[in-house]
Order: structure tokens, then sequence, then C-alpha cells
């Protein structure tokens, strides 16, 4: 019944947004496609900072730094009972999304979601955010060039995030 549900929520939210424009008696269809063309000049400004953020995370992720530096600290994860693939979610998390998504998977596959290292990886995902990319892609996108504190900001944030994460599931667990 949810599947159900939730196959029909989008095309019931597009048939109400349809049904609003023409009570409003507004052309819809003219007003979509004024919207799409409007677009298209936000996209070429935000395109170069996004091009330039995916070229850094590729960069960074092939060079094998994380590697040679989970090497050095995996002692320490030991001793304080975190997983490797739980330290490369909080690594990869303020700079992409989607590699996290990835490692999330991977977690899943790998220890399930519902033990200490899914539940604990899935609360990371949830308290953090992807902050050189919210940086990169919102301020580059309208022309800030000195961005001051937010990223630091920011990656407090996510370092609070992370670390509120780990001792609420080791509590709870």
């Amino acid at each position: 019944m949810i599947e159900f549900i939730s196959n029909l929520l989008i095309p019931l939210i597009v048939f109400v947004i349809i049904l609003y424009g023409v009570f409003k008696k507004v052309d819809v269809y003219d007003s979509f496609l004024n919207g799409a063309k409007d677009s298209f000049p936000m996209i070429l400004s935000m395109f170069p900072c996004l091009l330039a953020m995916l070229l850094g995370v590729n960069i960074f992720v092939k060079s094998n730094v994380l590697g040679v530096f989970l090497q050095i600290i995996d002692p320490f994860l030991q001793m304080i009972k975190i997983p490797v693939e739980i330290f490369y979610m909080m690594i990869m998390r303020p700079i992409s999304g989607s590699s996290t998504l990835a490692l999330l998977n991977s977690i899943y596959e790998s220890f399930g979601p519902d033990g200490f290292v899914g539940t604990l990886a899935s609360v990371i995902q949830g308290s953090t955010d992807t902050t050189f990319y919210v940086l990169t892609l919102y301020f580059g996108s309208i022309g800030i060039k000195k961005i001051r504190y937010a990223l630091w900001a920011g990656l407090f944030a996510d370092f609070v995030g992370i670390l509120a994460s780990i001792l609420i599931v080791k509590f709870l667990f």
C-alpha cells in the first residue's frame, strides 16, 4: 500500500499544481517553458563551480591520501572501536554527498542497516552536511569569493554532528 501511495505522490502533486494554475487562469504550459528558459543562465553560472568541485573530489579520492592517513590512525580507531568504513564516511561527508551515499550502501551490504555500524553510518549521514559542496556551489554561483567563517562554521558543525552521532549511537547500543 505504501509503495502504491509513493508511486502516485509526485504525479498527484504535479496534477494539483496544474489544477491550481487552471483555477487561477494561468497558462501553465507557457509558465513552465518560461521557467525552464530562465533557468539556463543560473545553470551556466553554477556549472564552473560544480565542475571545479567534482575535479577536486576526484583528485582527492584517486590520490589515495585518505588510505595513507587511515593506515596511520588505524590503531587509534581500533582502540575506540570505530570501524574504518565509518571513518571514510566522516572524512568524505563534508566533501561529497554522493560518495558517502555509496559508502553508506557499502556499509549496509557489509554490516546490515540495523547493527551498530549501519546505525552509526545512518546517523552520521543524517547529522552532517556536504560543507565543501554547499560552499562551492552556493557561494560560487552568486559570486562570493571570501567565505570568511562559513567554512569553519560548517566544518565545526560537521565535527559536532559526527561526535554526537558516535556518542549517541554508542550509548544506545
